[in-house]
């Protein structure tokens, strides 16, 4: 149904347009992910966002009353927890900006529904401690500030968003102007772009057009789970992994009096890894149980259920995936210590070795698979620490762990914003918790990490001229941090060209980890041109079996 000459949406409206939205971006996500500034396979802006946005919607669809203040509520609280990457950290604040503008309004006319993008544009900035131009922001501030300035009464919300997509994709076409990364790249910006097909998809709902996704599908597959892992002779082990959204009514209870303590207290004394958040009048909560029926008798003295989720996790134990949240926070939470450390790294050799030299937790995630902020969070209740450092070892993850820290308070929560893996290697290699003192620690680990350098080298996906160096596609690349430093045909040259720009003759240790493809002869080569080239450098080696990353070049 075709909706441009409307002045009013209500709530089952703006449902359909957030989703179509939504739809939009998932159709367009592989070219979102392929906006990358260095041109190797790790481009994840599209999923980041997608797994974002679609978490609202999973929660906005559970609401049934047609208001748009609800729906609106409930959007940005399921998009704050699954939040990933800057870009999908980004994108939760701008909606919760525009519920924040929708407070009060069942129905919301064309100069009010302006006004909350504004909130969301002024929330988003608020996100980012130095916002940059150039980037989402830009865009999404440029094309409000547009449609704000030409609302009046006359206006439609056909009007309202064909003018907020063109201005958008102006804003968006200029990013390069205002960020030298993109225009020496050759790129608009991920976020914005992705952004602009949000706008898009939601113009197109208004305007009655359905969009089709086509084959588009979201990039992370879903674990089956063996039902025949638990049958008449198992004993349950793990308990079950309960979650729900229960909304606070007046009718049962109080609910400016409501305490969110008293109910965590409670599911702590009959489960663990326990989660609870209160937005507006919303509790959602998650506990890992073996009496999910005690949580749910409870939680009816306060108000009813919106969702309920109850997994079996003797079955997750038996997948094992680290994609999935039920068997990621499976584990019994430890007795409390004073300091704990929580990680984030991809591949089983990187998983083990931060493990084994002193990560309390590591989370599976890195280049193309950020953890969200509600798995931090469920990190965090696992750890079960006066004081946890947090090493997110990626820039594009450092922003989702900083949002968990603020809204997790069972905790003292430190975010080191480490980079990299090789920073985290440096501070796990001489973790020493010994002084009790959690600011002369933080200050030990910011000192230790400062004196790594690390190498990536991986493969380019397309042609390029970065930093003054000129990239074919399908070349090895090495670069440090966002700096390109070589690029060649030959892998081996690739190493030796990076660990020489990177000074290696000045430092003490080299370490390569190797990644999931690198075979026995590449091992042999780096470890003899190494040998040949350093001998003075302690050389080491290991297996991290990660992806993407050919070989990671640590050196301190």
């Amino acid at each position: 149904m075709d909706n441009s000459n409307v002045k009013v949406i209500d709530g089952l409206l703006f449902e359909k347009i957030v989703e179509s939205g939504a739809r939009n971006l998932l159709k367009n996500m592989k070219t979102i992910n392929d906006l990358n500034v260095f041109p190797i396979p790790d481009g994840d802006t599209g999923d980041n966002m997608y797994m974002t946005i679609n978490g609202g919607i999973s929660a906005l669809k559970d609401i049934a009353e047609n208001s748009v203040e609800k729906k609106a509520n409930a959007l940005s609280r399921g998009m704050l927890m699954n939040a990933r990457g800057n870009s999908g950290v980004i994108l939760s604040q701008f909606f919760a900006g525009v519920a924040d503008g929708l407070v009060g309004f069942e129905t919301v006319d064309v100069d009010h529904f302006a006004k909350a993008l504004n909130c969301g544009v002024c929330k988003a900035y608020k996100s980012v401690s130095r916002p940059v131009e150039g980037t989402i922001l830009t865009v999404a501030r440029e094309a409000t500030e547009f449609v704000c300035s030409h609302c009046s009464k006359e206006t439609t919300f056909g009007k309202l968003f064909s003018d907020y997509v063109l201005e958008m994709k102006r804003s968006l076409d200029h990013t390069p102007d205002l960020l030298e990364a993109l225009r020496e790249a050759g790129v608009i910006d991920s976020g914005g772009a992705g952004l602009l097909c949000i706008a898009e998809g939601m113009s197109c709902a208004i305007r009655g057009i359905e969009i089709d996704a086509g084959d588009a599908t979201f990039s992370k597959t879903p674990v089956d789970i063996d039902l025949s892992a638990f049958d008449e002779n198992s004993v349950m082990t793990y308990g079950y992994c309960t979650e729900l959204l229960l909304q606070l009514t007046w009718a049962k209870t109080d609910i400016n009096a409501f305490d969110l303590n008293t109910l965590k207290d409670y599911l702590e004394s009959i489960g663990d890894s326990v989660v609870a958040v209160l937005t507006g009048s919303v509790v959602k909560l998650h506990v890992h149980t073996l009496t999910p029926d005690k949580v749910f008798n409870y939680c009816l003295q306060y108000g009813e259920f919106l969702t309920v989720k109850v997994e079996n996790m003797t079955l997750q134990h038996n997948g094992q995936s680290s994609e999935n949240p039920a068997f990621a926070t499976r584990k019994k939470v430890k007795e409390r210590t004073p300091f704990a450390l929580v990680t984030v790294a991809t591949g089983e050799g990187l998983t083990n070795l931060f493990s084994e030299l002193g990560a309390d937790e590591v989370i599976d995630g890195g280049q193309g698979k950020n953890p969200s902020i509600e798995r931090f969070m469920q990190a965090f209740n696992n750890v079960n620490a006066d004081n946890i450092f947090v090493l997110p070892n990626n820039g594009n993850i450092v922003m989702a762990a900083k949002q968990a820290a603020f809204l997790y308070d069972k905790s003292n929560i430190i975010v080191i914003e480490t980079k990299n893996i090789g920073q985290a290697y440096s501070i796990l290699s001489m973790l020493d918790y010994s002084s009790g003192d959690v600011e002369q620690i933080a200050s030990q680990m910011r000192s230790d990490m400062a004196d790594v350098e690390t190498g990536m080298i991986t493969t380019s996906i397309r042609d390029a001229n970065i930093d003054g160096v000129d990239i074919h596609n399908g070349d090895y690349i090495g670069f440090c941090d966002k700096t390109m430093l070589t690029a060649g045909k030959d892998k081996i040259e690739v190493f030796c060209s990076l660990t020489e720009k990177l000074h290696a003759n000045e430092k003490a240790f080299i370490i390569a980890v190797f990644g999931e493809g690198a075979t026995e002869e590449d091992r042999a080569q780096i470890s003899d041109r190494v040998a040949n080239l350093y001998p003075d450098v302690e050389y080491y080696e290991i297996d991290g079996g990660q992806e993407v990353y050919d070989v990671i070049v640590i050196l301190e």
